[in-house]
């Protein structure tokens, strides 16, 4: 079985997000996507605008109606930072016979060499890289190893970030078709970013 994780703040979790997961998920073939919020990010200063159950609540209302995709709380239920070499070695010791690969943007995949120990993380998992149109990847930066385990997929340039619509939350101005309708309304009713 192939699974793609999807790792990631979503503070809120937008329709970005979830062409982002069916783009890899047709792209390498996977099986499964599973959407993991991270319980701290160790790439972002900021905390985040929702709490912890908040951006939980809205990912499962995000991907409730798609078969392939599944709500995982592990980083979430472990607490602290989540590095991704502690999440897989956790994911692999719980599901052996999985080959997990892990989901990101091209301009992440320019940023692996920094990722908490590398090395040892892509000798466990994939990565499938999200070419957008027009990102530049410099491959000559990146290892042999970690160039090794990159697959590369085609997604659709999406100007949506959640950024964007925190800030639209904040000036009063409708996310309509920028969230899922079920995650517009969640946010409305708890008056997140407002």
């Amino acid at each position: 079985m192939r699974v793609g994780i999807m790792g990631g703040t979503f503070d809120p979790v937008h329709l970005g997000h979830l062409v982002a997961a069916e783009c890899a998920r047709e792209g390498a073939d996977l099986d499964e996507v599973w959407f993991m919020p991270c319980n701290v990010p160790p790439h972002k200063k900021d905390a985040p605008g929702a709490n912890t159950r908040q951006r939980w609540d809205m990912v499962c209302l995000a991907v409730r109606d798609h078969p392939a995709f599944r709500p995982v709380d592990l980083e979430i239920r472990r607490g602290g930072v989540s590095y991704s070499y502690d999440t897989v070695r956790m994911l692999k010791a719980r599901h052996p016979d999985v080959h997990f690969c892990y989901i990101i943007g091209a301009d992440m995949v320019q940023y692996l060499p920094h990722w908490h120990r590398i090395d040892e993380l892509a000798q466990l998992v994939s990565f499938i890289g999200l070419k957008r149109p027009g990102t530049d990847i410099r491959w000559g930066d990146l290892s042999e190893t970690i160039r090794s385990r990159i697959i590369m997929v085609d997604m659709p340039l999406l100007d949506i970030s959640s950024t964007l619509v925190r800030e639209r939350r904040r000036a009063g101005r409708s996310v309509r078709y920028l969230v899922p309708e079920e995650v517009r309304k969640y946010m409305e009713v708890a008056g997140l970013y407002e």
